[in-house]
C-alpha cells in the first residue's frame, strides 16, 4: 500500500445519552477504537447496518465531530491541531441525500462556488471560470448555473454536490452513501463518475456503505463495522472470495440475486440489532452468531492480523486456543 494519507489510531467516540424523563444519562458508544490506514489514491469501502457508527465516524474525520480518545492523522498531521480551513482544503464529503445537503434558495453557481468564496480563491471571474470547468467534468451543461436544486433531477443534484466537493481539489473525499437515495440507473452513472474522477485527480476515497455490490465495483479494500467495532478489513477480493467474520459472512448472504425464484436471502442474523447503551459481554456479535461459542460470551475477541487485513473473531484465534471451544449453539454449529 502507497504512504498513508489518512489513518485513524485507536478512535472511540462515546455519547451521553439520557434515557426517559428521569432516566440517569448511559454512556453509548458508536465508535468503538477503531484504527484504519487509508493509502494515497486508495478507495476504502466502510459497510455494514444502519446504527453501526459509520456516519460517526464520517463526522470524526470531517472534523465535525471531536474522537472522545484516540487521534485522526492526514499526511502524519493531527486533525485537532490543524487550522480548520485548511483541513476543509484536503478532505471533502459527498452527502446521502443530494437534496438535503444543497441549500435550495442558493442557485446552482453560488452552491459550487461557495468553497472558494469562503476561501477567498480567485475574483468574481475566475471562480466563475472554476464552477463552469467542474459542472463541465462532473457531466452538467453551464446552462444550469441559474438554476435551483429543486429543478433538478436526483443525479443531476449530485453531480452538484460531487461538484462543489472536488472544486476546492481535495485530496480525501468522504462519500457517505452518496447513491443510495437514486435510482439504480443513475447510480451507476455517479459510481462511473466517481471512478473516472478518481483517476483523473488522483483522490482518495472513504466510501460509506450498506450496499456491497457497490462497495465491490469501486473500493479496492473493505472494513466491515459492527456495533462501532472494525470486525474484520481485507481486499475487496479477499473479502467477497473468501469472508472469514460470521457477519461478513451474513452481509454477503444477504445480497439480493436477479433471480426471482431465490427469493428474498434469509441472514439468519434475526431482526432484533443489539442495544448500543447495553452491548451484550464478549464478543457483541455472539447473541446473532450462528457459530457462537462458549468463550463467545465470556471474552472479547482480539483482531487476529493476516497478509491482508485483520478479523475479529475466536474462530481465527487460534494462539489463544479458542478455536476449538464447546460451540454455544451446537444445534447451529459449524
Amino acid at each position: 500500500m502507497s504512504a498513508p494519507v489518512l489513518e485513524l489510531r485507536g478512535v472511540t467516540k462515546t455519547y451521553s445519552v439520557k434515557q426517559g424523563l428521569f432516566g440517569k444519562p448511559k454512556p453509548l458508544t458508536a465508535v468503538n477504537d477503531v484504527s484504519l490506514t487509508l493509502g494515497r489514491g486508495e478507495v476504502l469501502g466502510l459497510v455494514g447496518e444502519s446504527g453501526c457508527g459509520k456516519s460517526t465516524l464520517a463526522k470524526i474525520l470531517l472534523g465535525l465531530e471531536a474522537p472522545t480518545t484516540g487521534e485522526v492523522l492526514v499526511d502524519g498531521e493531527r486533525v485537532e491541531s490543524t487550522d480548520r480551513r485548511k483541513l476543509a482544503r484536503r478532505i471533502q464529503p459527498i452527502f446521502q441525500d443530494p437534496y438535503s445537503s444543497l441549500n435550495p434558495r442558493k442557485s446552482i453557481e453560488d452552491i459550487v462556488s461557495l468553497p472558494l468564496r469562503v476561501h477567498k480563491v480567485g475574483d468574481a471571474a475566475s471562480q466563475n471560470k472554476a464552477v463552469r470547468d467542474i459542472l463541465d467534468i462532473v457531466g452538467l451543461p453551464a446552462r444550469v448555473m441559474q438554476t435551483y436544486p429543486n429543478q433538478m433531477s436526483g443525479g443531476q443534484r449530485q453531480r452538484v454536490a460531487i461538484a462543489r466537493a472536488l472544486i476546492m481539489k481535495p485530496e480525501i473525499v468522504i462519500c457517505d452513501e452518496p447513491t443510495s437515495a437514486l435510482d439504480v440507473s443513475v447510480q451507476s452513472q455517479i459510481l462511473n463518475l466517481l471512478g473516472e474522477l478518481r483517476d483523473e485527480f488522483g483522490l482518495t476515497y472513504l466510501f460509506i456503505s450498506h450496499d456491497l455490490a457497490v462497495v465491490e465495483h469501486l473500493a479496492s479494500r473493505v472494513a466491515v463495522m459492527y456495533l462501532g467495532r472494525i470486525v474484520e478489513e481485507a481486499t475487496v477480493g479477499g473479502l467477497f472470495d473468501t469472508p472469514r467474520h460470521p457477519y461478513a459472512q451474513a452481509l454477503l448472504t444477504s445480497v439480493l440475486t436477479p433471480d426471482p425464484g431465490q427469493g428474498v436471502p434469509d441472514t439468519q442474523l434475526g431482526m432484533e440489532y443489539p442495544n448500543p447503551i447495553a452491548p451484550p459481554p464478549g464478543c457483541h456479535f455472539h447473541p446473532r452468531c450462528p457459530r457462537a461459542m462458549v468463550q463467545c460470551v465470556q471474552t472479547a475477541p482480539r483482531a487476529v492480523v493476516s497478509e491482508d487485513g485483520h478479523v475479529e473473531c475466536h474462530l481465527f484465534d487460534a494462539e489463544r486456543g479458542l478455536d476449538t471451544g464447546a460451540p454455544l449453539k451446537p444445534e447451529t454449529a459449524a
